[in-house]
């Protein structure tokens, strides 16, 4: 087989021509490519490595903020629960921190400009967060609510106007379910004070009213009798933290004096506990013969409307 002189000579025209067009028609982008060397490996390889140990020590940070169940309890479970997905939020949150940081540092390594990007990133937080104040203050507020442990599903707590069980909790907004079985949802930045009433122990006072002419001694050690059979009894013993105690005469007029008792209970047992002492009370009073106060009603009849309305003060001082 005969091979052309051209491509035997490398100094022939044609080869000469050829040469030069084959390196013309390589795209620059593919230099651009192969003009990395080992030390821009080595740079990425290091923003990599960073990354991945700032999330490991972002996982182990927020882990702290988890707090395990103390017992089986629903509350402690949910407690736990609550916590779990505020660490999952924070984590989460960081981790593409982290992530965006790296990737913006290591479009340096390409040369290329990342301040159009920076600055656009910039702007749009800005505009987000200008736009989205009361969303932010919500979750701030409710990130608190959850890290303080104020309140979990299942409290009962009093927010302005409104008491009630927490039904649903999370980092935007507090859904309470109130006393006319109503869903109350409130969002979380507009609570500024809030009355947790379901806490370690829950107080009520129960307020006798008796005539003044009973003999206070004899009144005294009656309201003691059923006092001490509340607290006897197995059925109530278990409700019941301190008392229930007699705390003496909370007021005294003409028409009757009133003598107070406290009971400390579990958490949202006392007005189930105020209920039953009260009860008992009135038995240990009708047992005894004790009257309680009672209110006067005068009538007054064959009298004009006119005099009737005149007489009306006298008649009510």
């Amino acid at each position: 087989m005969l091979i052309p002189s051209s491509a035997e000579d490398p100094s022939s025209e044609h080869f000469q021509c050829y040469t030069p067009r084959r390196i013309k028609i390589m795209p620059s982008s593919f230099n651009r490519w192969l003009d990395l060397n080992l030390s821009n490996a080595l740079h990425l390889l290091g923003i990599l490595v960073i990354a991945l140990l700032l999330n490991r020590l972002l996982r182990a940070v927020t882990n702290l903020v988890i707090k395990q169940a103390s017992g089986q309890g629903r509350p402690a479970q949910l407690r736990e629960q609550q916590t779990r997905t505020l660490a999952g939020v924070l984590y989460g949150a960081g981790s593409k921190v982290v992530w965006v940081v790296a990737l913006l540092t290591a479009l340096g390594e390409f040369h290329i400009n990342i301040t159009p990007a920076v600055t656009l990133a910039g702007l749009a937080s800005l505009a987000v967060g200008f736009g989205a104040q009361t969303l932010v203050r919500d979750v701030i507020t409710g990130f608190y609510i959850v890290l303080e442990d104020q309140y979990v599903v299942g409290d009962t707590i009093q927010i302005a106007e409104y008491t009630g069980r927490v039904e649903h909790l999370t980092l935007r907004r507090t859904v309470i379910r109130d006393a006319r079985g109503a869903l109350v949802s409130i969002a979380n930045g507009e609570i500024r004070t809030v009355s947790n009433l379901s806490r370690d122990w829950s107080q009520a006072f129960v307020d006798v009213s008796l005539a003044p002419e009973n003999p206070i001694e004899k009144t005294l050690q009656a309201l003691e009798t059923a006092a001490a059979a509340l607290r006897s009894d197995p059925a109530w013993s278990q409700a019941l933290i301190d008392g229930p105690r007699i705390l003496g005469v909370q007021s005294f007029d003409r028409g009757s004096s009133t003598i107070r008792l406290q009971v400390r209970t579990a958490p949202t047992r006392q007005d189930e506990v105020a209920r039953e002492l009260r009860r008992r009370i009135q038995l240990e009073f009708q047992k005894q013969g004790i009257p309680v106060s009672s209110v006067h009603r005068i009538e007054l009849a064959g009298v004009s409307h006119s005099s009737q309305e005149a007489v009306q003060p006298d008649a009510a001082s």
